[in-house]
């Protein structure tokens, strides 16, 4: 194996580890890496590996979706191994008819995994050109602030300490220290929505805009420090109430942005999937405009939002019942 240690990529790669562990991750914490088998997996346990050995593991998700699965999971068993890493292998089903797509049935798949696994942090090799393409797919979407900022590096349990470094700083990395890894076939096929925004839109806007990844990225983590300051803003509001049920004349009495960034962020902090920015906005109309006898209800997903007694109620989702 070369041996680099000057190598610009690996200090980069070095750099934006030390930083997020020392953030986040203090000596002692269990990381289990999510090993895919691709390259941005494969450096990220490498460089922790060198780095941080102690309490580190590596964890492959069994999708089943490709032909070469099983193969995948022997590549990642294999080289977990040379480096020591005690490794897990899990199989997962994905709902292959869900209503929202493969991609994001396996995500599901994959996160549950996540959830279970014993460990202070579960470690993601998302890296700079990802947020970058992150951004652009939930703007594409309609998305708010919160999508906006794309991928946070440390949210829950899930830590993305690569997000400072690109795509070329990783190859460089792999190949000064002669490393293998996997190509999933799955990933040059454009008619994923994120393969297309890779292949054919970001390679266009780069040909034109050498630092888009970086910029796009740079404004992702604005974007999150604004959507922070809105919590803040949110949690004053707020104060004095726990959350649901919530007053109804605490949102009566804040100015219509104001109330409605309340709502969003007690919906987020309860776990429900953001409406579209119409939604939340006729939904907050709902609540607040309706005649003191009446019982406005919004369906949110799983859940449900309902006015009863001068009082907002959020329940989970299901059968509407009287709720007089």
């Amino acid at each position: 194996m070369a041996s680099s240690r000057n190598s610009p990529s690996i200090d980069a790669i070095e750099r934006a580890l030390t930083a997020c562990l020392e953030n986040y991750a203090p000596p002692g914490a269990r990381l289990a890496v999510a090993l895919s088998g691709g390259i941005d997996s494969v450096v990220l346990l490498h460089s922790l590996a060198r780095l941080r050995p102690e309490g580190l593991s590596a964890l492959h998700v069994h999708h089943g979706l490709s032909q070469h699965a099983d193969a995948w999971a022997d590549f990642c068993a294999a080289f977990a191994r040379s480096l020591g890493v005690p490794f897990q292998c899990v199989r997962v089903t994905v709902e292959r008819g869900s209503p929202d797509g493969l991609e994001a049935a396996a995500r599901r798949a994959r996160h549950a995994v996540f959830a279970r696994i014993p460990a202070d942090w579960i470690v993601l090799a998302h890296q700079r050109d990802d947020q970058a393409e992150t951004l652009l797919f939930n703007l594409l979407r309609g998305a708010g602030l919160a999508g906006a900022a794309a991928m946070r590096q440390a949210s829950g349990r899930l830590l993305r300490p690569l997000l400072t470094v690109g795509r070329a700083e990783i190859a460089a990395y792999a190949k000064a220290q002669g490393l293998e890894w996997i190509e999933d076939e799955s990933n040059a096929d454009i008619r994923h929505t994120r393969n297309f925004l890779r292949h054919r839109v970001l390679k266009l806007l780069l040909g034109r805009f050498p630092a888009a990844t970086r910029n796009l990225a740079a404004a992702a983590a604005r974007f999150a420090e604004a959507e922070a300051l809105l919590d803040d803003l949110a949690r004053l509001d707020l104060a004095g109430c726990e959350g649901f049920p919530l007053p109804v004349e605490r949102l009566q009495a804040l100015p219509e942005p104001r109330a409605r960034n309340v709502l969003r962020y007690l919906l987020a902090h309860n776990q429900v999937a953001i409406p579209s920015d119409a939604r939340l906005r006729e939904a907050l109309r709902q609540m607040l405009a309706a005649a003191s006898d009446r019982h406005p209800l919004v369906e949110l997903g799983n859940h449900r939002l309902l006015r009863r007694r001068g009082w907002i109620h959020l329940e989970p989702g299901g059968p509407s019942s009287d709720s007089r």
